[in-house]
């Protein structure tokens, strides 16, 4: 039982990386524009990544972030909203919720291959030691 959730666990946290492959493999066979697959990859994998960060971090470190995400989520909404309100006055609701999403999907990537570099880095640096 350990064993499988284990794998299952796994599973999760890299499967945002197979996730947007998969969704731009499929994409690519329907024949997608090009730039509308990327779109519709990448905001499948910010879902994911949503929730495979807090994974990461409580499996790596033992570490709780899924609050601290949602607040960081709320501030960079409410900031882009200001942002847009004060430039545009008319505050377009899809083009905005667009913009705000791929910043999350920047921001969210960076940070998950940020944390999957550094737990690699870790777990290497564990194994030399044991030796």
């Amino acid at each position: 039982m350990i064993v499988f959730l284990q794998f299952a666990l796994a599973t999760i946290i890299i499967c945002p990386i197979i996730a947007f492959i998969a969704v731009v493999a499929v994409c690519r066979k329907l024949r997608m524009n090009k730039r509308r697959t990327i779109g519709l990859a990448a905001d499948i994998t910010t879902f994911l990544l949503f929730f495979s960060i807090p994974i990461a971090m409580r499996g790596l470190w033992d570490i709780g972030v899924l609050m601290p995400m949602l607040i960081m989520v709320l501030v960079i909404a409410i900031v882009f909203t200001y942002i847009d309100w004060r430039t545009k006055k008319e505050i377009e609701i899809k083009p905005l919720l667009r913009k705000i999403w791929r910043i999350y999907f920047l921001l969210f990537s960076f940070s998950y291959f940020l944390i999957w570099i550094v737990g690699i880095t870790h777990s290497v640096m564990v194994f030399m030691m044991i030796d």
